[in-house]
C-alpha cells in the first residue's frame, strides 16, 4: 500500500480537526496551537477521544486536548528531575565510589575486575568508546588533567563517569560482580535484578523524556519489576501494582528518592500537578483506584 497522504498547510490542518469535530472558538485558535505543537504529536492527545471513522466524540475541545499535552510536559519535566537524581546518585557516585576503592581509579580498564560472562570483546568496546568520549570532551576538567597527567592516557573513572552516558552506566552496572550488585543495590533496599530492571526501564523512559515523546498514557515496552511481596510487602495493597504504565515509574522513583533525596518535595509536586488536571485520567497511567494508600507514597 502506497502513502498518498499530501502535506497541508497549518490552515487546512486547523479546518480539518474542526470538520472532525473539534470545538474551538475558531479555526484560527487552532492553527496558533498547531503552529507551536505540529498536528502529528498533538494527535497523540486527541487520539483517546477518536471514534473509528476519524471524528472526534461530540463535544471534545482544543482546551482538553491542550491540556493534556501541558500535563504531560510537565510530568516529562518531573520524571527527568527524579531521573538525574538517582542517575547522580546512584550511577555517578555511589557505583563509581565503590567500584573505585575497590580497583582502584583504573580498574575499569582491566577486564577481569568485571563479571566472567563480560566479553573480553564487550569491555575492550565499551573502553574504546569512554576513550573517544573523552577525546571529544570539551569539559574543563579533562583538558586540565591531560594537560597535568600526560604520562595517563586515560581518565580515572570518576572522571570518566561525568562523561558516560546513562546507556554506558547501565551497561557497567550490569557488568559488575555479583558480590558489588548486591552491595549497591542493598543500599537500596532492593535485589541486584530488582535495581538492574530499574535501571534499564529508566534508561527508556528518560531518553523518552529528551525527546519529548507522550509519556502520561504510553505503554511501557521495557518494564520494571515489581519486588515481590516477601522482600518489600509495601508495593503490595490488595492486588500488585502494574508494570506497564508510567505508575510503575512513578513508584520506583518514589522508592528511590526515599533513600538518595529524603528530603525533597518531589512528591508533593506530582500530587500538585495531578490536582491541578483533575481531569486527565490516571487509570491510562497505571494508577490503582487507591494508590495513594501504598506506603511508598507515605
Amino acid at each position: 500500500m502506497n502513502y498518498t497522504k499530501q502535506a497541508l498547510t497549518f490552515g487546512q490542518q486547523a479546518a480539518q480537526m474542526q470538520s472532525r469535530g473539534l470545538v474551538a472558538a475558531t479555526t484560527a485558535e487552532i492553527e496558533a496551537r498547531l503552529r507551536d505543537v505540529s498536528y502529528y504529536r498533538l494527535s497523540a492527545y486527541w487520539h483517546p477521544f477518536k471514534r473509528p471513522d476519524e471524528s472526534l466524540v461530540p463535544g471534545t475541545t482544543l482546551d482538553q486536548v491542550w491540556r493534556r499535552y501541558v500535563f504531560d510536559r510537565h510530568l516529562r519535566l518531573l520524571v527527568m528531575d527524579a531521573i538525574e537524581r538517582v542517575e547522580v546518585a546512584i550511577l555517578r557516585t555511589r557505583m563509581v565510589e565503590q567500584f573505585t576503592v575497590l580497583h582502584g581509579p583504573f580498574g575499569h580498564r582491566i577486564w577481569n575486575n568485571f563479571k566472567p560472562d563480560f566479553k573480553p570483546s564487550e569491555h575492550t568496546k565499551l573502553m574504546l568508546d569512554l576513550d573517544q568520549s573523552a577525546e571529544r570532551s570539551n569539559e574543563v576538567f579533562v583538558e586540565s588533567f591531560r594537560t597535568k597527567y600526560t604520562a595517563e592516557p586515560h581518565l580515572p573513572l570518576w572522571m570518566a563517569a561525568e562523561i558516560m552516558s546513562f546507556g554506558q552506566l547501565f551497561l557497567f552496572f550490569r557488568q559488575l560482580n555479583r558480590a558489588e550488585q548486591q552491595q549497591l543495590s542493598a543500599e537500596f533496599g532492593v535485589l541486584p535484578p530488582v535495581l538492574e530492571s530499574w535501571l534499564r526501564c529508566l534508561n527508556y523512559v528518560r531518553n523518552a523524556c529528551a525527546h519529548h515523546a507522550r509519556l502520561w498514557n504510553r505503554e511501557l515496552p521495557i518494564r520494571p519489576f515489581v519486588p515481590d511481596k516477601k522482600h518489600q510487602p509495601d508495593w503490595h495493597l490488595s492486588t500488585t501494582p502494574a508494570n506497564d504504565r508510567i505508575y510503575a515509574v512513578l513508584l520506583l522513583l518514589r522508592h528511590l528518592l526515599r533513600h538518595v533525596a529524603p528530603n525533597t518535595h518531589w512528591k508533593d509536586r506530582l500530587l500538585k500537578l495531578l490536582a491541578n488536571y483533575p481531569e486527565v485520567p490516571t487509570a491510562s497511567m497505571g494508577f490503582p483506584v487507591n494508590w495513594q494508600t501504598c506506603p511508598i507514597w507515605s
